[in-house]
Formats: C-alpha cells, sequence, structure tokens
C-alpha cells in the first residue's frame, strides 16, 4: 500500500483480533510492559507467550525489579505487542496491539509448571532463567484487546464477551 494517503482521524476497525494476537505470538517475541510506579507510568520491555486459548499471557522476570514490586503492588497491567522491528517500511502497514489486564505471579505447582513449559517452547533459550528461584513467573488474565493497524483504525476485543468461546 505504498503512497496510500495517512489518515488524520481514527476509524472503528473490524480486525480479527484472535487472529492477530495468534500472529503476534508466532512472530515477535517481545512486548512492552507497563505497570504503575507509585502513581506513574513504568515501562520494560519482556520476552512473552499468550495461552493457545488467548486469554493469558505469561513472562518471566526477576524478582528483585522495580517490574515486579510494581506487579505485586498493582495488578493492572498493559503490554504492546508490534510489529516495529520487521523491515516493512510502509507506516501504513504498521501493526500494535494493546493487552489489559490482571498480572499475578504464580505459585509452584501445576499451573505454573503447565505456563512455564509453554513460555520456554517459544523462548528455550530461557531456560536457566526461568529456573532460578530469584525469578517469578507471571501471569496475566487478558481483559481487553486493542488493535491499532492502518495507522489510525482501531478495533476493540472485550474477553467478558469472549468467555464462552
Amino acid at each position: 500500500m505504498a503512497g496510500e494517503r495517512i489518515p488524520v482521524t481514527t476509524r472503528k476497525g473490524r480486525a480479527q483480533i484472535q487472529e492477530r494476537l495468534s500472529h503476534f505470538d508466532r512472530l515477535e517475541r517481545f512486548a512492552v510492559l507497563a505497570t504503575d510506579n507509585e502513581g506513574h507510568p513504568y515501562t520494560s520491555l519482556v520476552a512473552f507467550a499468550l495461552t493457545p486459548d488467548l486469554k493469558q499471557l505469561v513472562f518471566a522476570t526477576p524478582k528483585a525489579t522495580r517490574k515486579y514490586r510494581n506487579i505485586v503492588k498493582g495488578k493492572h497491567v498493559a503490554l504492546l505487542l508490534d510489529n516495529r522491528a520487521g523491515d516493512k517500511k510502509d507506516v501504513m502497514s504498521a501493526e500494535a496491539i494493546t493487552i489489559v489486564g490482571m498480572a499475578r505471579p504464580l505459585r509452584k505447582g501445576g499451573h505454573r509448571d503447565g505456563l512455564a513449559a509453554l513460555f520456554l517452547e517459544k523462548h528455550p533459550d530461557l531456560t536457566v532463567f526461568v529456573d532460578s528461584p530469584t525469578t517469578a513467573l507471571i501471569c496475566v488474565d487478558i481483559q481487553e484487546c486493542v488493535h491499532v493497524g492502518r495507522f489510525q483504525t482501531v478495533t476493540v476485543w472485550e474477553m467478558k464477551h469472549h468467555q464462552e468461546e
């Protein structure tokens, strides 16, 4: 779509967000995590994986970090997944999905083990890091996804409307 006019207003989109989430999970390794740091935004780069049902996102972090402390204090987080690392030069083909949800550290046990295996399938190079006692595995229960594509075309997907799928 090179040469296409860049829109100056936001338009309502009809993106297939589940398909786009799966696409980003396959192709992108990292997301930008936003947490609340005592009333101020704080961002971090994290390696991520999505569950097959697209209801949860998982990442690992050292426990001795600001992002971990922020998650323990306030569970609300947002994560930005995007394709800016691609070699596309056309701004109209850039895409981003903001995931809004509630984060929680996972305790040892079956659920954590299953999500750790899912995460490590995508990021096998992080096995030693995930297995360390100083690392927390964080699960984000996804509440809403906002897809922006074609520069200003916005599609919103709220999980509460899709729980029965």
